[in-house]
């Protein structure tokens, strides 16, 4: 179970940097294109339609970290950023879709012999771009105010 505070503390974990507009975007074009290689991999390539998914959800959050001015390598660590200090843009819903898609990818891509839940891939990958959509609404949200209160959090933490 990760908390915040020992992902603060982890070499790759959760770091305030720079916020930057350009990566915000530059996240969302990916979070567009991985939704695009979901489609067109649905009917060909389970693993990778589900991966897909996956990622167009969690490079659409990480353009949220980008404007924000939050750089995490370890995805649980974004999760759990996301559920935490994130709770006012995303619901809880939000947060249940893209931990069982982290889950999915994680099955699909390290456990070959395990059979997917048609049910659940298909559920994901009707749901990313719901997520997406839900990551661009925050992105037109925030604020100045929202931004600071956010990082001054994450301040608290890692002091």
């Amino acid at each position: 179970m990760v908390s915040l505070k020992w992902c603060c503390k982890q070499k790759d974990g959760i770091k305030l940097i720079e916020p930057s507009d350009n990566l915000s975007l530059s996240y969302m074009q990916m979070a567009d294109n991985a939704l695009g290689t979901m489609n067109r991999e649905r009917k060909y390539n389970l693993t990778f339609a589900i991966s897909a998914g996956y990622y167009s959800m969690y490079y659409s959050l990480y353009s949220v970290l980008m404007k924000l001015g939050v750089k995490c390598e370890i995805h649980s660590c974004t999760l759990e950023f996301m559920k935490v200090l994130l709770s006012e843009f995303y619901t809880k819903e939000d947060f249940k879709i893209i931990s069982k898609a982290f889950d999915l990818r994680n099955i699909a891509q390290y456990y070959v012999d395990k059979v997917i839940d048609t049910k659940e891939s298909d559920m994901i990958m009707s749901k990313a771009p719901l997520f997406v959509n839900t990551s661009k609404d925050v992105l037109s949200k925030i604020n100045e105010s929202d931004v600071k209160k956010i990082r001054d959090s994450l301040k608290g933490l890692s002091g």
